[in-house]
């Protein structure tokens, strides 16, 4: 169980604002990377990674990929209203099928200069899509939900390629700056694949070809899932009592295979990003729930980790639950939610090593991080500040091993 004591203000630091990385590197993998085991520091640069690592090694990634889901409608009075896309509505509620869609969809959305923005009015926005001209419109349903549907009137183009050919970069709030061309690539990792985060896995940002080929050269295995990183991300936490905070759900897909893998895995399982952390012990909990529950729904709530139990099954057997229901349904991939909040006192069951950046004062972040290396990760923070890392999203990376 976890410490109900556990208090916002332990997990702060002062981070000065020159040390917020505000644009990337030009070469990715030139990143520096902090080496935390055993409580010893070392200091290296990312292309250093598969030296750090054993050959028998898993590397687990998420193929999320960023959409640009920053939309940008203007009024006839010239009012720029901007929508925000955050989680699909309808058809479905399952972001890579409404991505999909070429007939209506509808949004829970966050909406810049809601006050211009009239009730029953319809925003239009002319859209260039391989030489065609499409009409974007945009109906705000319920402005207390913020709730918008989109309708457009050619039914052989997807709502994604809409957001892609006129969206802008959903860059962190923290940058405090507009997106530039450079941004459409560089805030997207190079193994993205799967639509639909509006926030980049920035763990993965630093991952080059080259990387990857000595990865593979030295036998050290890849893995992929899906976690479509929400705006929650970046939702600040304003209480207090930890706990109390709530916490945002996101989407995870993972793939039979990938859950064999892991089944099979004999070396150290490392995540790359907390969200490939946070959908790995999700799907761990997902196996306990089903040997507790009869047929229970992939839903993870914040606190159910920490939930008293006599024991926890091992995480082979909680995998093997998880793949012997998907033989039962005869699926290839799952599908789920999570809300999964880590934070000290959570018992890791699925990785031994995360690869993160270094993430904001007081947010859920930096709790995950204490998480794995206890009162250490004040050192570790302190100690990058030291050596001039440069920190988030576009900042330098580190290897922590629990």
């Amino acid at each position: 169980m976890f410490d109900p004591k556990i208090e916002l203000k332990d997990y702060q630091y002062i981070l000065p604002e020159e040390r917020i990385a505000k644009f990337p590197l030009v070469e990715r993998d030139q990143s520096k990377l902090l080496h935390v085991q055993n409580g010893k520091i070392s200091h290296h640069h990312f292309y250093n990674l598969p030296d750090l690592l054993d050959s028998d090694s898993l590397l687990v990634y998420n193929n999320t990929k960023v959409i640009p889901a920053r939309l940008i409608f203007q009024r006839e009075t010239g009012a720029r209203i901007e929508i925000f896309l955050l989680q699909p509505i309808a058809p479905s509620t399952v972001i890579p099928e409404i991505m999909l869609s070429t007939q209506d969809v509808s949004w829970e959305v966050m909406i810049g200069n809601a006050k211009k923005w009239k009730d029953g009015e319809v925003l239009k926005g002319q859209i260039s899509y391989q030489g065609q001209r499409v009409v974007l419109e945009a109906r705000l349903e319920n402005r207390q939900k913020q709730l918008v549907s989109f309708h457009w009137e050619s039914d052989d183009i997807s709502f994604v390629s809409l957001v892609e050919a006129s969206g802008e970069v959903p860059l962190p709030p923290y940058l405090n700056r507009k997106p530039v061309a450079e941004d459409k690539s560089r805030y997207q990792t190079v193994y993205s694949k799967k639509e639909g985060a509006v926030a980049a896995p920035t763990a993965g940002l630093h991952f080059t070809e080259e990387v990857f080929d000595q990865l593979r050269r030295k036998g050290i295995k890849e893995a992929e899932l899906t976690l479509h990183v929400s705006a929650g991300t970046f939702q600040p936490i304003k209480v207090a009592n930890i706990t109390e905070h709530a916490m945002h759900s996101e989407q995870i897909h993972i793939q039979r295979e990938t859950i064999q893998q892991l089944l099979e895995q004999k070396g150290k399982t490392i995540a790359v990003g907390t969200t490939s952390v946070r959908s790995l012990e999700s799907l761990y909990w997902f196996g306990v729930k089903i040997l507790e529950e009869n047929n229970p729904a992939f839903f993870i709530e914040k606190l159910f980790p920490y939930k008293e139990r006599t024991k926890l099954p091992p995480k082979k057997q909680a995998l093997q639950a998880v793949l012997d229901q998907m033989d039962r349904e005869n699926q290839t991939e799952i599908m789920g939610s999570t809300e999964i909040f880590i934070f000290p006192g959570y018992p890791f069951q699925m990785i031994e090593g995360l690869i993160t950046n270094f993430h904001q004062p007081g947010s859920t972040l930096v709790l995950l991080i204490a998480a794995i290396l206890g009162e250490d990760w004040k050192k570790v923070y302190q100690e990058a500040l030291d050596q001039n890392y440069r920190f988030l999203s576009y900042g330098d990376s580190s290897l922590l091993w629990i």
